[in-house]
């Protein structure tokens, strides 16, 4: 059996109104489009999509950078400084599905390059603005356009590349979109903050945009009559649409704010209780619109019922979680306890963009020659290693060769072996009229895994930092630390310690749930 099967006769109950995948991994009913299109242009078709994830990791990871600069300028304090890049992620993750959804139902191409443009205006306004609220604002209307056009990308390579190398490659090179829009950011955000006006940030970003907005509307092929099948306006879940952004906003705002202002603070709980009621609802409602009428559901629940595909989502949120914190952890340990600059910071994570680069040829070939759960096992051990190298009582005045480069390149090892493989999975186990609500689900899973990573790897460094000190954990945000604090290093290593463990907790589940499983990128 191979990775992407899901045994819809089994597994998953379909409606006889609905589709469901046959042995090609399509769905019945929805053909693919026809493959007509040339070589350069099916390259220009991946290269413009994915520019999508790589702008989105872009303009965030810039934003880290210059966000001292920028509070500085706008007369935010540091204690709310993070919002100027939480707001972006908390409209991103919290509308992937929603506008996955919505792609699938008016067309991929349409949603993907009002995304694009939407990003390029925002971006070009974001600069002119003085105050903090409005910044705050566009940031989180900035966070709206990738919310668009990132699950909408997935979608359309999805049902543009039948199963085989060329859907191997080109999901693979989308996977590294994201890592590599990551390390460009960090050099494009040092050179801006040492150089000229964080503004620049913004306005580079908004060209890039652009030019992704003018790409799409000519490369990207024009929908087929099959995926219009489902254009009307009927078909959108507003409701179910509703219960689960504003779900995953209550949630993803309470983690947030969890660990600045406490999380004893009675608001807190009551936000997590009332997401935790929204999801719920959501669920229901669409177990309701699935069995008992008629209706398309947001996205189906019994799609859940299939083990593999559950657990690949389970995958994807501890993944997350380990990888992220890995990167924010590791850069707190360069800058806050070593002291390093900006600019020397950065270029310890130049390894991971150049590493991205190669390990995604090697991963388009490895797709359909190696077993699917041995590539998702590797991918979340060397992650794992990669936590455990700044886990582990290493002196720190080791050089940076030792054991900072092999992490770093580990842990993009293991992000751009996992990404491409999971996302490739998601798209075979869908039907094609679901597939940027699939890329919107793995997305939005991810995110979810990253803000619970980080609320709870957070919450364990201010614990080991205020046991050393005995401190209060409510004043440990407000105390200026000194360089090499060695209660700051333990706590930093605790933080490591744990985000190793969400990988080896992944590793497990994909050792289990896939242990039977074959070649995620075989061609039947």
């Amino acid at each position: 059996m191979r990775l992407s099967d899901v045994e819809a006769n089994k597994d998953i109950p379909v409606e006889r109104n609905t589709t469901s995948l046959d042995e090609e991994g399509s769905a019945r009913g929805d053909s693919p489009p026809p493959h007509n299109y040339s070589k350069a242009r099916l390259i220009a078709l991946v290269a413009t999509v994915t520019g999508a994830a790589f702008l989105n990791t872009l303009g965030v990871q810039a934003a880290v950078i210059v966000l001292p600069t920028i509070g500085h300028d706008l007369g935010i304090p540091d204690s709310r400084q993070q919002w100027i890049v939480s707001a972006y992620s908390l409209t991103f993750g919290c509308f992937l599905l929603f506008f996955g959804r919505l792609a699938d139902v008016y067309g991929k191409k349409l949603i993907f390059i009002l995304g694009s443009i939407w990003l390029t205006v925002v971006s070009i306004v974001i600069p002119f603005v003085s105050n903090e609220i409005t910044f705050d604002v566009l940031r989180g209307l900035q966070g709206l356009g990738a919310a668009a056009n990132v699950p909408t990308a997935i979608g359309i390579l999805g049902v543009t590349f039948s199963p085989g190398k060329a859907k191997n490659y080109a999901f693979t090179c989308y996977g590294a979109g994201a890592p590599m829009g990551s390390i460009f950011g960090n050099i494009l955000g040092g050179v801006v903050a040492e150089y000229v006006s964080w503004k620049w940030v913004f306005w580079i970003l908004a060209i890039l945009c652009a030019l992704v907005s003018v790409a799409g509307q000519f490369i990207i092929p024009e929908p087929s009559s099959t995926e219009h099948g489902y254009g009307l306006k009927s078909s959108v879940d507003w409701i179910g649409g509703t219960l689960i952004t504003i779900g995953l906003l209550a949630l993803m705002f309470a983690l947030t704010e969890g660990n600045v202002v406490g999380w004893n603070e009675p608001w807190i709980s009551a936000l997590i209780v009332v997401s935790v009621v929204l999801v719920i609802l959501f669920v229901i409602w669409q177990w309701y619109l699935e069995h008992k009428t008629t209706k398309r559901p947001l996205m189906k629940v019994s799609i859940w019922n299939n083990m593999r595909f559950s657990s690949a989502m389970i995958i994807m949120a501890l993944f997350f979680a380990s990888f992220n914190n890995f990167l924010i952890f590791a850069t707190y340990f360069y800058q806050e306890y070593l002291g390093l600059s900006v600019i020397q910071t950065t270029l310890r994570f130049v390894p991971t963009g150049v590493t991205g680069v190669l390990v995604a040829f090697v991963t388009a070939q490895i797709l359909s020659r190696i077993r699917g759960s041995y590539i998702l096992m590797f991918g979340t051990l060397c992650v794992g290693i990669a936590c455990l190298l700044f886990a582990v009582p290493i002196s720190t005045n080791t050089t940076y060769w030792a054991y900072g480069f092999p992490a770093m390149c580990l842990s993009v090892f293991g992000a751009d072996t996992l990404y491409p493989c999971l996302t490739l999975f998601t798209a075979q186990s869908l039907p094609h009229e679901d597939q940027a609500m699939g890329g919107g689900l793995i997305n939005a899973v991810g995110q979810v895994g990253r803000s619970i990573g980080l609320a709870i790897g957070t919450a364990v460094e201010v614990a080991v930092i205020a046991r050393q000190k005995n401190m209060d954990t409510s004043t440990v945000g407000t105390t200026d630390l000194e360089l090499r604090d060695s209660a700051m290093l333990d706590g930093l290593r605790a933080a490591q310690w744990l985000s190793s463990g969400f990988a080896l907790a992944a590793c497990l589940v994909a050792g289990f749930a896939f242990r039977h499983a074959g070649k995620v990128g075989h061609k039947h």
